[in-house]
């Protein structure tokens, strides 16, 4: 592949369109204050020339480092790829770069976020759960860009995608309840996270709604081994619950592994749902029936409303998602006795 011709600058590009420096500089940085003939003729001559203007010479020219952060403190691998795989594309197709940082919930986590956003330079922020969801957090970053994914409403940020995580799991409710399930058990997050609590809510609502309570309940953070621990006793229980909600998939991977170490079929004589729709959840057997949660879409959309914050775009319109369950093979009817 060819690059630009020796020496190609931006005033090459200016000469060649017939406009200014400065109209070049706003098409490559998408400003809205280009009319869209203009813009056509200058990407043309951009394409013809095949220029590629260097992020130095693009952050002199704004003022911006091009550079987005990532703030988190999640320890999923199994969320944390699909995220940063949907801010990545949606970011690079615009020009700007990923820096990501975990934070540490302990401590002092919003000066925490202000330092790295002093030290990268970067131009504004996507905060995800939990840390999006810590008290003071979006007013310490008062004049950053930033954007929050969350289970429930924010304020302070500049935008912010709320999944309906409690609706869903009223759906996992009512696919139990429908496939005949009366014993259920639920393995919740953390009560520390919005997420567990919203979908802990809704489950427990959505039972109610039905005339039916927990059988039981352990409480786990996410994670696989105190997953496995929490399932353990749910399933030494008596009597044993014929279905497990797990709040995630990695929790209900651990509610598998100790299902079959107990001697405890899926989906025979217990039924399983996990939560995030992971790629986990087809890995597994039998694969998982779970609550998909399209996170590299999400990922995207609110990179993209971050960019437009930060170019100066405005964009009103709210950021949602859909969220659905997806059937596997780890639920079943519940068996009679």
């Amino acid at each position: 592949m060819t690059g630009p011709p020796a020496g190609t600058t931006i005033a090459d590009v200016a000469a060649r369109a017939g406009v200014s420096i400065r109209t070049v500089s706003r098409v490559l940085n998408r400003s809205p204050l280009v009319n869209a003939a203009t813009r056509e003729a200058v990407e043309a001559v951009i394409a013809g020339l095949n220029f590629r203007p260097s992020a130095r010479a693009r952050g002199l020219a704004t003022g911006r480092s091009y550079l987005l952060g990532l703030v988190h403190n999640d320890r999923n691998a199994l969320v944390l790829d699909p995220l940063q795989r949907g801010m990545v594309g949606t970011a690079a197709a615009r020009g700007y770069e990923l820096v990501v940082h975990p934070v540490a919930i302990a401590g002092d986590p919003a000066a925490d976020v202000l330092d790295f956003v002093r030290r990268s330079r970067v131009d504004g922020v996507v905060v995800v759960p939990p840390v999006s969801g810590l008290a003071g957090l979006a007013d310490a970053l008062a004049g950053v860009p930033a954007v929050a994914l969350s289970s429930v409403a924010l304020s302070g940020y500049d935008a912010v995608l709320v999944s309906d995580e409690r609706g869903a799991a009223r759906t996992v409710a009512d696919h139990l309840v429908a496939l005949g399930h009366r014993r259920i058990a639920l393995l919740s997050g953390p009560a520390s996270a919005h997420s567990a609590c919203e979908r802990r809510a809704g489950f427990v609502d959505g039972l109610a709604a039905h005339g039916i309570a927990l059988s039981g309940e352990a409480e786990g953070d996410y994670g696989f081994d105190a997953g496995a621990a929490a399932a353990q006793a749910l399933l030494t229980a008596r009597p044993r619950p014929t279905a497990i909600f797990a709040a995630n998939d990695v929790m209900a991977a651990a509610v598998l592994k100790v299902a079959a170490g107990l001697g405890v079929s899926v989906p025979g004589d217990l039924s399983v749902i996990g939560f995030d729709g992971s790629i986990l959840a087809r890995m597994l057997t039998p694969a998982l029936t779970t609550v998909h949660r399209p996170i590299a879409d999400m990922a995207g959309a609110v990179t993209e409303r971050l960019i437009d914050r930060i170019e100066g775009i405005a964009a009103d319109a709210a950021l949602t998602a859909t969220l659905s369950l997806r059937i596997g093979g780890s639920c079943g009817p519940v068996r009679d006795g």
